[in-house]
């Protein structure tokens, strides 16, 4: 297990080195995201074993029933997955950063919470580019005026956007919906609001890493390249179980 693990991880470093290299681009600017949803903390542990320092849990009870082995790793946790607002004070025991922040009554639970417990945070704002129902996220049409109510939020810090792209077996379908992500983020630019000039991008996963890179993804989201497949149960695709 381990051995495989490690040589997966070696082999996913390679994709992103080249993607990388096709595209210009820094490979110090993308950082590898480890997906974990339902992987054991054993094999977790083998990956930071190995250097790598970011991972990403879907389930707040996932978060939980790890902890204990992770807690004192050197590792920082993201929550990548839908988070219901009954469940943010439980995540943020956990956590340094919610990637996948849609509307707006979840951002002032975080924001109550955080107040309470006199912190900030770094989120994500989470967006449907590819406009499916089976996906959560704010339409893109959206993300601008979302940005700007949340932007006074002192405890929130708005890091960058998340998307999860089209999965589709033509390549040339899965780009318009990494793209637009990079499209949303330079609209938010121009509209120079004060501390927004280095919002970071999280999208690409083991299916569409490569593309996710080529437009401009800074985080991608890898579990099963990494991992293997898992069986997850009867439950049908949708973007908690894609990584």
């Amino acid at each position: 297990m381990k051995n495989d693990i490690i040589f997966n991880l070696l082999k996913v470093h390679q994709r992103i080195e080249n993607a990388c290299k096709i595209s210009g681009r820094n490979p110090k600017d993308v950082q590898l995201l480890l997906a974990t949803k339902t992987v054991p903390a054993a094999k977790i542990k083998i990956a930071i074993e190995a250097g790598e320092t970011l991972m990403g849990e879907n389930k707040m009870q996932e978060l939980r029933d790890k902890d204990f082995e992770l807690k004192n790793m050197p590792v920082e946790r993201h929550f990548i997955g839908h988070l219901q607002t009954n469940k943010v004070k439980d995540v943020l025991k956990y956590v340094s950063c919610i990637q996948s922040v849609d509307r707006l009554n979840l951002a002032d639970e975080l924001h109550k919470q955080l107040q309470n417990q006199n912190r900030k945070l770094d989120i994500f704002v989470q967006v449907n580019t590819s406009y499916e129902e089976s996906k959560f996220g704010l339409p893109p049409d959206e993300v601008l005026s979302f940005i700007k109510k949340i932007k006074s939020y002192e405890t929130l810090n708005i890091k960058g956007l998340m998307t999860i792209g089209l999965l589709d077996v033509e390549k040339q379908k899965m780009i318009p919906s990494l793209r637009l992500l990079r499209t949303i983020r330079d609209e938010i630019y121009a509209e120079g609001i004060e501390g927004l000039t280095d919002l970071k991008l999280s999208m690409g996963m083991s299916q569409d890493l490569e593309l996710a890179i080529a437009e401009g993804s800074n985080i991608v989201r890898i579990g099963t390249s990494i991992f293997g497949n898992r069986f997850l149960g009867k439950e049908i695709w949708n973007e908690n179980i894609a990584e």
